[in-house]
């Protein structure tokens, strides 16, 4: 074995050790650490942490003074701090103690759409505890798949996703996904896909976001279009006592003109604005860190040209 191979196995033995140790840091006191590391992480000077500020003033500042813009911010590194030593607990949780970390509300949603026997995609995003939300559902509903971009650190992506396959969930490669995607459907599988990151122009349609235009993925809109499959939205939302509720939204009707592509843009449209509504009703619970609106609708025509 190499020494490259042997650094990463160590280093992956060194993560897998340490997400053991949080996982038996009791949920509270994790929640109490993780808001002082992210209160200590947001004062130190970061590229992300501007992009989070102006993510924050072009999408929600227009009636928002700077300090507000500022205490979202610090909200945001609190929220996610807390997840950190959250999702540890994945290793932990059991059918007899997940109602100490969730709580599924409206879950009949979900059963009546995987009765129908066609498979169900699960639409959410980067938001609340969606790690511990899909554990969560894996656990109590089974048969799951997700969709994941792999990390590029190996020995991270090796952790997480056995944090994530922990109850059987299957990872599916984002990349050249789509195969894959409709066998687990048509084995009556969940598919997990969260849709709110940038995608580039020839992957994607472009939705009014938050004020300004997103190039969204299409690819769940085309899919659904064409397996019939449900699209059930789901969300984590953290209660006051720390525990997250895990709601389930109505089937999203898809449009089905005979116009494909026209009927791929509003599916899509239709799937951006719930998740929409989630980030306004709690912005805090968002990854704002994330380029959202890097691909533009427009060519930039360099200074040179104009000049010319």
């Amino acid at each position: 074995m190499d020494r490259g191979r042997v650094t990463g196995e160590i280093t992956y033995r060194f993560l897998q050790g340490a997400i053991l140790l949080m996982s038996h840091i009791p949920f509270k006191t994790g929640q109490f650490l993780g808001r002082a590391l992210g209160a200590a992480a947001y004062v130190v000077p970061m590229e992300r942490r501007g992009v989070l500020h102006e993510n924050i003033r072009t999408s929600l500042g227009q009636n928002m003074e700077e300090k507000d813009i500022r205490a979202l911010a610090r909200k945001v590194y609190s929220h996610f701090g807390r997840m950190l030593f959250e999702v540890p607990h994945i290793l932990r949780m059991t059918p007899q103690n997940v109602s100490e970390y969730v709580i599924f509300e409206n879950s009949e949603i979900l059963e009546r759409a995987l009765g129908k026997g066609k498979g169900v995609f699960v639409l959410t995003g980067h938001f609340g505890n969606w790690e511990l939300m899909s554990a969560a559902v894996a656990m109590r509903f089974g048969r799951a798949a997700v969709v994941a971009r792999p990390i590029d650190f190996r020995p991270a992506d090796r952790v997480i996703n056995e944090l994530r396959g922990r109850f059987g969930t299957e990872i599916i490669n984002k990349q050249r996904a789509m195969r894959r995607i409709l066998e687990a459907v048509r084995e009556g599988k969940m598919v997990g896909i969260l849709l709110d990151q940038n995608v580039d122009w020839y992957e994607g349609v472009f939705v009014n976001f938050l004020g300004k235009w997103a190039c969204s993925n299409k690819g769940l809109a085309a899919i659904a279009l064409k397996t019939g499959s449900p699209v059930i939205p789901c969300f984590s939302i953290r209660n006051r006592d720390g525990r997250y509720r895990v709601v389930f939204e109505r089937e999203i009707e898809l449009a089905r003109t005979g116009d494909r592509t026209r009927d791929v843009e509003e599916g899509t449209i239709r799937f951006t604005n719930i998740i929409e509504k989630y980030i306004k009703d709690y912005p805090d619970h968002w990854f704002w860190f994330h380029r959202r609106w890097k691909t533009l609708p427009y060519c930039v025509i360099p200074d040179s040209d104009r000049n010319s």
